[in-house]
């Protein structure tokens, strides 16, 4: 492997950066701004929430882009954070329920299978809801199981979450989905195989606190300076579609009739 300048890149000091949008699906217009950072920017991969209002949707982009990883992008419910405490606002299932998470994730997994005919890319949850340890069990079984990464876990695909627009207590920092932040970033990434999250779209009628700063990682992960860095700084971009193509043994990113059943920067915020 090359540097920029000519000269040969030890082995084992290559930089690969999968850029990864969560809630494909959440909006039309979401999708919309995934795409656009797909079609006119740095980005490799998204993860799919099934039983989101646009999800058809983005399955039907996903189709005719089959270099584009999906992952399932598994909804439990949402938090939002009052007076420095953590609110569910909407309720899927009971959490402390293994036999409830259980099929829920199940069924999320056969729902993407049905709209997709494939399997996941890549597992991980919104909110990061899979930290907790009843449902990390549960998604960590299923990974195995198909041969692919989950968020967070192992030393396959280090995760960063770093480059989201609010901090820890969701106030604004618009800083932090800046050109000149994401360089940042690309300068202090780490050899090996990395996973940058962002949540880029452009619905500006969304019911979220979160709104503003989706609309401004599109622009900042179309921007050309962000991929001359990347290009200059001798980053390889790749996905979790090719990372599994690569390293992962066993299991199948096609369809099949089967239903077997660290992490920087994460929280609820996301």
């Amino acid at each position: 492997m090359l540097n920029s300048n000519g000269t040969v890149r030890p082995r084992g000091t290559q930089k690969e950066l999968i850029i990864n949008a969560d809630d494909f699906g959440l909006s039309t217009e979401t999708n919309r701004g995934i795409i656009q950072c797909r079609q006119h920017g740095v980005l490799t991969s998204a993860s799919l929430m099934v039983h989101a209002p646009a999800a058809r949707h983005a399955v039907q982009y996903a189709v005719d882009d089959p270099g584009l990883s999906v992952g399932l992008h598994i909804d439990l419910g949402e938090w939002a954070l009052h007076d420095h405490q953590w609110i569910q606002t909407r309720f899927v299932v009971p959490l402390d329920t293994p036999s409830a998470v259980r099929d829920e994730i199940a069924y999320q997994l056969a729902t993407f299978r049905d709209l997709t005919q494939r399997n996941p890319t890549h597992l991980d949850s919104h909110q990061h809801t899979h930290q907790r340890p009843l449902i990390r069990a549960a998604m960590e079984e299923l990974a195995a199981q198909m041969g692919i990464v989950l968020r967070g876990t192992g030393m396959q695909v280090r995760f960063w979450g770093a480059f989201f627009g609010q901090d820890e207590h969701l106030l604004p920092r618009p800083e932090n989905v800046s050109i000149a932040n994401l360089i940042t970033l690309l300068n202090n990434l780490q050899p090996g195989v990395t996973e940058l999250s962002c949540h880029p779209g452009l619905d500006d009628q969304l019911d979220s606190n979160y709104r503003e700063p989706r609309i401004s990682e599109v622009q900042t992960l179309c921007d050309p300076l962000v991929r001359r860095v990347i290009e200059d700084l001798g980053i390889k971009l790749t996905s979790f579609l090719a990372v599994r193509q690569g390293h992962a043994g066993g299991g199948s990113t096609d369809y099949t009739d089967g239903h077997g059943l660290t992490n920087d920067g994460a929280s609820l915020r996301e």
